[in-house]
Formats: structure tokens, sequence, C-alpha cells
């Protein structure tokens, strides 16, 4: 980056042949050919007057300091600025001729460069051809038409904040680099990576521009949809970020954030909070890798590199119970600016067309809300619970008149013939024709109904219902068994008396052999 000053002495001059017109454009050409247009404003608004002998071949366009703005863009603020010097960049200046007045040069604290012969010149928040004009300014006092460069050898660390919706917002000191500048994706990763939260088409960048601070929107989800190098912008000292906060959520922008190497790279586990039609309802840590176990168990999470879902949460959580609307599930997710986002997920589009981007990603301190069905259909129900996460098993107990009496596991949505047959089935004592079920309902009242069973009918809620976690089957005694009981229950004290009396006869007759 060098930028050079000066203007060559003309000791002699010679009269031009041709019309005056073509002397003056002769003229302007010089001027332009010594003097690069922008370095010096003056000569630039003279040339690019509307009357001007140069104004049509300008007219496409104007300089402002080194970016070049299309006609009818004039006024518009350039994204790319240039680089403005500061304290710690080490700089070349070279005086034409005079070596012993050229040297290497660092801009001290305060934000002067110290030169040979005219001393300290301030630099600070000045462009490379600013600092040039300046110190081509000074060196004009002494010297008759100095011709100056100033080359920027190395640059300062610069210094950037980030607040909003990062990972690890805060300051952020970035190591100095001649041939790049940092770009805003470039610290956005560093900063641990935006939030899910984050609307990435809104981000502000406050920047310190002499006389105030200028405002740059920036719209990166540009970067991620059409791969617009241009919106990736590069940052300068001072620069401060605002990744704001989404006014509502889309999880399909969520999915596509997801994706990109700005978001969050880190798999590891964090806190989240389930409520509803899970199993086990609270606080869990959760993981990108879930197993659900039995109902009413806490699932294992591993971390294996994955982000968390709302599936990985609800199988940690012991899984869905057969209530559990998984239409109308919802996230609730704290944000930066203190406001909640509440997004919809829909885990029944999930198992109908595998969307995968219904199964939300999930991040530190979200509550996922798992509601109650209105109404049970009993097709959704058999495939819901052959889902991932649904819970492997649930527990039965069967007492009564069955081979095996106890507690069985069984799957999910498992009918009540079926539950009887992992028991073993009828002993010859049971009442075969009907059953009794013990059910807790949610809200901590027992409910009992009469089943007649049928083993050769499908599942339905009349005469097969699925059974439920902790559901108590009952099997009671038939008619001949109760009456056979019942005597014996009888006859027992009977036998005891006849007992007592023909006792003592018995022992007479041991005594006389």
């Amino acid at each position: 980056m060098t930028i050079g000053y000066g203007y060559k002495h003309m000791g002699s001059t010679k009269k031009h042949q041709g019309s005056p017109g073509a002397l003056s454009t002769m003229s302007s050409l010089l001027m332009l050919i010594a003097l690069p247009l922008g370095a010096c404003p003056e000569s630039a608004r003279a040339l690019t007057a509307g009357n001007g002998p140069l104004s049509p071949l300008l007219s496409q366009g104007i300089s402002q300091g080194n970016t070049f703005i299309p006609s009818g863009l004039s006024g518009v603020a350039p994204v790319e600025d240039p680089y403005v010097l500061g304290a710690g960049d080490r700089l070349r200046v070279d005086v034409f001729l005079l070596p012993q007045y050229s040297g290497e040069f660092e801009i001290l604290v305060d934000g002067v460069v110290t030169l040979p012969i005219v001393g300290g010149v301030s630099v600070e928040g000045l462009t490379v051809e600013q600092a040039t004009r300046r110190i081509y300014d000074q060196y004009s006092q002494i010297l008759r038409n100095p011709r100056i460069s100033v080359t920027v050898l190395a640059r300062r660390a610069l210094q950037v904040a980030v607040s909003g919706e990062v990972y690890n917002p805060g300051p952020y000191l970035l190591p100095a680099s001649l041939s790049e500048m940092p770009t805003l994706s470039q610290v956005l990763e560093l900063a641990g990576g935006v939030r899910m939260s984050a609307d990435i088409s809104q981000i502000e960048i406050l920047r310190q521009q002499y006389p105030g601070t200028r405002s740059i929107t920036v719209d990166l989800f540009q970067l991620l949809q059409a791969g617009d190098l241009a919106t990736d912008i590069t940052l300068r000292d001072g620069d401060r970020i605002l990744v704001p906060t989404a006014e509502t959520a889309d999880i399909d922008v969520i999915a596509t954030l997801s994706t990109a190497n700005f978001a969050t790279t880190e798999a590891s586990a964090i806190n989240i909070a389930i409520v509803g039609e899970v199993f086990r309802p609270g606080p869990h840590v959760v993981t990108g890798s879930a197993q659900t176990g039995s109902a009413g168990e806490t699932g294992q999470s591993q971390n294996t590199g994955q982000l968390p879902t709302v599936t990985r949460a609800i199988q940690v959580a012991g899984g869905i119970k057969p209530l559990a609307d998984v239409r109308a599930i919802q996230v609730r997710r704290p944000t930066r600016s203190g406001t909640d986002q509440l997004i919809s997920v829909n885990l029944w589009e999930l198992l109908q067309t595998g969307d995968l981007n219904q199964d939300l990603i999930l991040q530190e301190g979200d509550t996922v809300i798992v509601p109650t069905a209105e109404e049970v259909i009993s097709e959704d129900a058999t495939q819901l619970a052959s889902a991932s996460f649904s819970p492997d098993s649930i527990r039965v107990n069967v007492v009564g008149e069955v081979e095996q009496p106890g507690v069985v596991s069984v799957a999910p949505n498992t009918p009540l013939n079926q539950g009887l047959f992992a028991a073993g089935g009828f002993n010859n004592r049971a009442r075969r024709r009907s059953v009794e079920l013990i059910r807790l309902n949610s809200n901590g009242t027992l409910s009992s109904r009469k089943i007649s069973v049928d083993f050769d009918a499908g599942i339905s809620e009349e005469n097969n219902p699925a059974l439920q976690n902790n559901d108590i089957i009952l099997v009671e005694r038939s008619s001949i068994a109760s009456l056979s009981d019942t005597l014996g229950t009888i006859g027992e004290p009977v036998g005891r008396v006849v007992n007592l009396i023909t006792t003592p006869f018995t022992i007479l007759r041991l005594l006389q052999r």
C-alpha cells in the first residue's frame, strides 16, 4: 500500500501548437497523470465540473477516497472503507532523492509519526492517501516541490467488540496482517459463532469515522443463500458489531443458519428443560446423541460431535407419552435482548415426510413444551409408538390368575391381549371372559373398567385398548374356582375340630400296642 505525492518542477515551457481548447485539454491530462485523481479534492472537483474540459471523460463516475462510485450513486457511503492509520502501524516514508529524510517509522500511541527535519506529524485517523498529503504539506514548507511516498510496512493489531446473539460476546484483539483484513464472518466465528436466535440479515457495524460514527447494515444471509462475498465485509480498528435478535423464528432459516461456518461448531452438552407429555419432565443435560430407555427412565446421552435437537431432548426425557401432541410442540428460547422466542415444531411432519428441519437444533436454556392431544387417533398412536423418540418399552403389572403374575415389559402401544400373553396367559382358575384394567390418570386419579377379552380382536379402545406405562391388569377367579376356594375356607375349621376330637383316641391306641 503505497501512495506518492509530488510535482515535477518545469524549468522552461514551450508553446503548444493548436487551439486554446486543445492546450487546455492537454494541460488537464498532464495534471491527471502527475496527480492521482482524488489525491487533491480541489483539483478533482475542478476537473469534474460540468463546464470543465474533461467533464465528458469523467461523467461516468467520481472518486471518493480510494473507492470509485458509479454515476448515480455519488453520496452513498462505500461499504469497503480505505485503511485508517493508527498507533502501532509501521510506515515507510520516502522523500525522492533525499535518502537522509527517508526511512521506517512507527506511529506512536498519540497518533504522531516523528520524521526528520519536520518533526512530529499527526496521522491517526487518516487514510494512507490523506497522511501522504499531510506529510507533503509539512515538507513543502522547507523543500521545493518534494516528492513523497508512504507505504504501510506492518499493520497494527485491530480491536473490535462483538455483542448481541453470539455465544461469546466481548472485545477481541485481532492479529495484524499486511496481506488481508479480517472479515465479519471470521470475527463472528472467533466469538463462538452466532446463536440460533440471531437475525444475520440485519447485523449492524458501528464504525468510527471522522468526525463521528457511521452505521453499516450487513445482510450475511445473502452470503449463505447466494454466495455474495461482498456482504462479508472487512473490519476496521474500533468496529462495534451488533448481532440482533430475530423478531420471528423460522425453522427453515434456523436450519440454514446452523450449517454456516460462523454458527456455533461446539456440540457440547447443553442444559434444557422439557415439560408436558414426556415420562421424565424437568431439567436435562442433552447432547447430539441420545438413546431412549424404558418409560419413566432417563435416556442415555453421549457427546458424539452432533448438535442437540428436540428429538434428542425427548429421548433423554424418557420419550413421549401416548397422549402427546407431536404436531404442536413448542420451544421457548431466551435471547440476549431479554425477550423469548416461541418456535413451533411439528414432529409428525418429520415422521411423514422426513423434514429434518422440524427437528429443531436446541441451544442453552431452551424449554421444550410437549402438549396434550385433544384426541388420540389409534392409527397415529401405532406409528408414534415405533418412533425413535418414544420409549423402548413400558411396564405393565399383571396380577391374578395368570401363569406368570408380576411386572412385564412390553413395547409402547401394546394391546391388552398382548400384555396378557406376556404374563403367560390365563391359568386354569381364571375368569376368561373379562379382566379389569386399572390406570393412573395424568391428573393423579385412578380409573378402573371391565374389558371383555377377545384374543382375535385388533387394537381398539373398547375391547382391546393400548396399554400405558404402569397399567394394572387384574385377572379374577372363575366362578368354579371361587366356589372351591369358599368351600375350602369353610371346611378348614371343621377339619380342625374333628382332628382335635380324634387325636386322643389315636394316641391311646398307639400306647396299647
